[in-house]
């Protein structure tokens, strides 16, 4: 059975567009033989401002919402976190639900498809990681990059460039190599 992916969509606000993104990515993942992908759209948990009583290492949560989104991500072995850049940081969603949980994170490799304005997300993407390190995950180099990404959405439809799907190639076949090398460390 290949690896669970879980690609991400993190922006939980009105009007987004990461979840057009992510779904061309889910696309792609879908096709590569080292994993199982699926799409999970923070949105849908409904995560409020963390409200656990307990430090998330106990892993003993009070609230339904958190041990939904314990479940989800306990499955996963990996993930690509389709994120924008807020005022050069990441969306605070992300932050939110990574804050959520602890050993659900560890020993997984992440990537990142990020876009937005002239950095692409890019920015988001680098104030992230150390969290993901705190938390024992492994961020991948490869990532893919859609800077002034509005043009590239037409009809609710992201078309993206030959540099976007060849990058999206690298991080899966990357991302693949971590997923197996971290699997001993996640058993």
């Amino acid at each position: 059975m290949a690896p669970k992916l879980h690609v991400v969509i993190c922006s939980t606000r009105p009007g987004r567009i990461g979840g057009i993104i992510a779904e061309w990515f889910q696309g792609i993942a879908a096709k590569h033989p080292g994993f199982d992908a699926e799409l999970v759209d923070l949105a849908t948990f409904n995560l409020p401002v963390y409200d656990e009583p307990k430090h998330p290492r106990l892993k003993d949560y009070a609230h339904d919402h958190t041990k939904a989104w314990s479940a989800r991500v306990e499955s996963a072995d990996a993930f690509v976190f389709v994120t924008p850049e807020y005022n050069f940081g990441p969306p605070p969603s992300l932050v939110n639900a990574l804050t959520y949980l602890s050993q659900e994170w560890a020993y997984k490799p992440a990537a990142f498809v990020s876009y937005g304005g002239i950095s692409g997300g890019m920015r988001a993407v680098q104030a992230i990681k150390p969290t993901l390190n705190t938390l024992k995950m492994v961020p991948i180099t490869e990532a893919v990059v859609a800077p002034m990404v509005f043009p590239q959405i037409k009809d609710g439809v992201f078309t993206p460039n030959d540099l976007q799907v060849e990058s999206a190639s690298v991080l899966l076949d990357e991302l693949a190599r971590w997923t197996g090398a971290l699997a001993a460390l996640r058993a």
